[in-house]
């Protein structure tokens, strides 16, 4: 079975729906979509208040204040932040307030204290305030009844302050996904340990669970299964218990000891294409269990596992937690090396990308092997060049994705 990137991209976002919402505390939902329309019960500011720290006054009692003849008013009280004292201010009296302090009776503006001397039991005031100045007013921000936030709004520090600021301490949201990697393959071992004859370091199981949480899931790394196909199926089986989506690395393709695709097969609900892309053309995709769990079993080699990630995953784990869009948006930028590209194939080229007055400008990185991870390293973008094009000559225009973008 043969598919383009864009085919299989379309299997994948039509298996995958978006997880149903359920309500968080405000910490919790950051960064995940509203699912309601958020309405105020209540009016910011919920009281006329200072917004200085300073001398709330009558503004008629200082015409004429000035630097050469400040006037000189009794203070006869004091108003701190969250305490409403009895206090009254009557023509030619003051009362000192601080910042956020609800207004007294009386007084119609604020002088700040930078304009005075700072006095307790009297104060030199040396110039007149406008009318109302320095005073937040009930309900200038939000009046209760006003729509604060609308659903399919992600939220980011700025709506969680509003959220808090209109009292609500909970809200539903789609939540993050729990996303399970395992690595498989009997050459494997974790980092830490010793390598024997052979033998090579898991990266694959740390560069997608690092690439999951990075785009917003919960992970759960099990590690390494080796190539026996009864602890891969034990294995995905006990898992699916906690897993929103599942991805695997190696196994895949053609070889002999490309055991997942021979046990996954067997349940006839994961389809095994090459999509006509590179890095990462032997591919993976379809639903495990009775909750029809996604599954995506990517290549080993650790390029075409990241890039599969990217292409393919991304998408599907933004489509769970209903972030649109969920392709990554691509720019324009100039290649500032020449290269070929495979006839038929899409190619994901590692790539640093710099942005200048000219726009974008890229230069590729490592080489083009799928094993090549200094090179990925390096990279935040990736040049993706057409199906059709089998050259890219230095200078010309390319398409770029921008790996180190938290949205699309």
């Amino acid at each position: 079975m043969r598919r383009s990137v864009d085919e299989h991209l379309d299997v994948v976002l039509g298996r995958v729906r978006a997880l149903p919402p359920f309500e968080q505390s405000l910490m919790e939902a950051l960064g995940l979509v509203l699912c309601e329309d958020v309405v105020s019960g209540v009016n910011l500011p919920g009281f006329d208040n200072s917004a200085m720290d300073g001398y709330a006054v009558q503004m008629a009692d200082l015409a004429g204040a000035s630097q050469e003849e400040p006037i000189t008013l009794p203070v006869v009280g004091e108003i701190a932040a969250g305490r409403s004292e009895p206090i009254v201010v009557t023509a030619g009296t003051c009362v000192r307030i601080m910042t956020g302090a609800p207004m007294p009776r009386g007084a119609d503006s604020v002088v700040p204290v930078e304009w005075t001397d700072g006095g307790a039991a009297h104060v030199r005031i040396a110039q007149q305030p406008a009318l109302g100045a320095s005073v937040r007013r009930f309900g200038e921000d939000l009046k209760a009844g006003d729509k604060v936030l609308e659903a399919d709004t992600v939220l980011g520090p700025r709506q969680v302050a509003v959220l808090a600021a209109v009292g609500r301490a909970r809200v539903r949201v789609r939540p993050r996904p729990r996303v399970v990697v395992v690595s498989t393959g009997a050459e494997l071992r974790e980092p830490g340990t010793r390598l024997g004859d052979g033998q090579i370091y898991d990266s694959n199981s740390y560069t997608l669970a690092a690439a999951a949480r990075q785009a917003g899931a919960v992970v759960y790394r099990v590690g390494i299964v080796d190539d026996d196909p009864k602890k891969i199926m034990d294995t995905l089986s006990d898992q699916l218990v906690r897993a929103d989506l599942v991805i695997t690395s190696g196994g895949v393709s053609k070889g002999v000891y490309d055991v997942v695709k021979e046990v996954l097969t067997k349940l006839g609900t994961i389809d095994f294409p090459e999509v006509a892309m590179q890095p990462g053309k032997p591919q993976g995709f379809g639903v495990m269990g009775d909750d029809e769990v996604p599954i995506f079993t990517l290549p080993g080699n650790p390029v075409s596992a990241y890039v599969s990630f990217e292409v393919f995953v991304r998408p599907a784990l933004r489509k769970l937690m209903g972030q649109m869009p969920y392709r990554r948006t691509p720019v324009q930028g100039i290649s500032l090396d020449g290269f070929n590209s495979p006839a038929g194939r899409r190619q994901f080229v590692r790539a640093a990308a710099t942005s200048g007055d000219e726009g974008w400008m890229a230069s590729t990185v490592g080489g083009h092997g799928s094993h090549l991870l200094g090179g990925l390293s390096r990279a935040n973008a990736l040049i993706v060049v057409p199906e059709d094009v089998t050259a890219v000559r230095a200078g010309e225009r390319v398409e770029l994705w921008l790996l180190d973008e938290e949205t699309g």
